[in-house]
């Protein structure tokens, strides 16, 4: 009993010396990236500026013997690593930079070095997206195609190569297309439909009868499908909730960043058109149609009933009012409001929303009236 005891005092006081380890530690950032980089590269593979060049297509200045490890920034990258230049003003940093290879546009004029090489292409932006698929890390793997706490309801059909995480519920009559992969903790509700696919990350609702593309991608605790934003004042009841009977149609190619909100229509559907990038944390109202390949930067929001044409790109924080219409190619400055509809083609800026032109103009002329007001 004794020994007992003095065994328990004495893993009582070591564990008070490791916490006090534990409150007395302060990191080395340095340590942490390079266990990270480290952790990293054990998942990716190497290749020769030539295996790279064979997926790039473009022209190779200089040459080095060892392979490519890992793609970086060019201020941190390595000697073993793989960089980009994409715009002249970067130019500087090659001098300095210890990266083995980058991959630069055609206009970018700098000398490869010794043992150091580049790589020219039409659009570094858009080649050094294939020289990061090509090092990526897999994705999270499941070791069973349906965890056992998943909830799956027996109507539903998961069709051929389906893959549901833990704690995930799948309600009555959903469809899961083919290779669509559900990570944990998503709630699908009654009568969805899943494309092909298509990928839904953990924490992410989606509700009732709203159908989803093929190969699209849902990231964390995105809502698909919540209730428009809908009330009437009332002199007996106060504010009366209009029920918001429609649904959510997203098409094919789309992405939907985390905690983004697409509400259901009030009537038929809110929709997005194919290939649609929507970024975190933006609100896009109920009966909202945004045409294909539209762009929707953070924080950015469409009230109710707004139109979309193609390849309009809405800047972060920007706010467009109900009822608008925004015609195709129109571009909509970040931090704009936009209180009327925009013609194809146009780039609005401020608030309210002018062109930007003439948005800069006033600047010019508010900044001038200033400087004269302090002489």
């Amino acid at each position: 009993m004794i020994s007992f005891f003095f065994g328990y005092i004495n893993a009582t006081c070591n564990r008070v010396k490791e916490l006090r380890k534990i409150r007395n530690y302060k990191p080395n950032l340095f340590y942490l990236m390079t266990i990270t980089k480290q952790s990293n590269l054990r998942l990716m593979k190497s290749y020769s500026i030539q295996e790279i060049n064979e997926i790039l297509k473009g022209e190779i200045v200089g040459q080095i013997f060892q392979n490519i490890t890992a793609p970086e920034q060019l201020e941190v990258a390595n000697e073993s690593e793989i960089s980009f230049i994409g715009n002249k003003k970067y130019e500087k940093f090659w001098a300095t930079s210890k990266a083995a290879v980058a991959v630069v546009n055609e206009d970018i004029s700098i000398e490869p070095g010794e043992n150091r090489a580049f790589i020219k292409v039409k659009n570094a932006d858009l080649a050094m997206s294939q020289v990061l698929a090509l090092f990526a890390p897999p994705t999270p793997l499941f070791n069973i195609d349906i965890h056992p706490t998943a909830v799956v309801d027996d109507t539903a059909i998961i069709c051929n190569g389906v893959r549901i995480g833990a704690g995930c519920y799948i309600g009555p009559k959903v469809v899961l297309g083919d290779n669509s992969t559900i990570y944990p903790n998503v709630t699908i509700l009654d009568e969805c439909t899943l494309g092909k696919n298509t990928v839904i990350w953990s924490g992410t609702v989606i509700r009732e009868r709203c159908h989803i593309g093929n190969d699209c991608i849902i990231h964390p605790n995105a809502t698909i499908g919540a209730d428009g934003f809908g009330f009437r004042p009332d002199p007996e009841r106060g504010l009366v909730k209009i029920p918001q009977i429609g649904n959510v149609i997203i098409g094919n190619g789309v992405e939907i960043g985390a905690n983004t909100c697409v509400d259901r229509g009030k009537f038929s559907s809110t929709i997005l058109g194919d290939g649609c990038k929507i970024d975190n944390l933006v609100q896009i109202g109920h009966n909202s149609k945004l045409g294909k390949f539209c762009i929707m930067a953070g924080n950015s929001g469409l009230a109710g009933s707004v139109t979309l044409g193609n390849g309009v790109i809405i800047g972060g924080s920007a706010s467009i009012k109900d009822h608008t219409t925004i015609g195709d190619g129109a571009v909509v400055g970040a931090g704009s409001g936009v209180t009327g509809d925009i013609p194809a083609g146009k780039t609005m800026l401020g608030y309210p929303a002018v062109e930007a032109r003439d948005a800069l103009k006033q600047w010019a002329i508010l900044k001038r009236m200033v400087n004269d007001s302090k002489k």
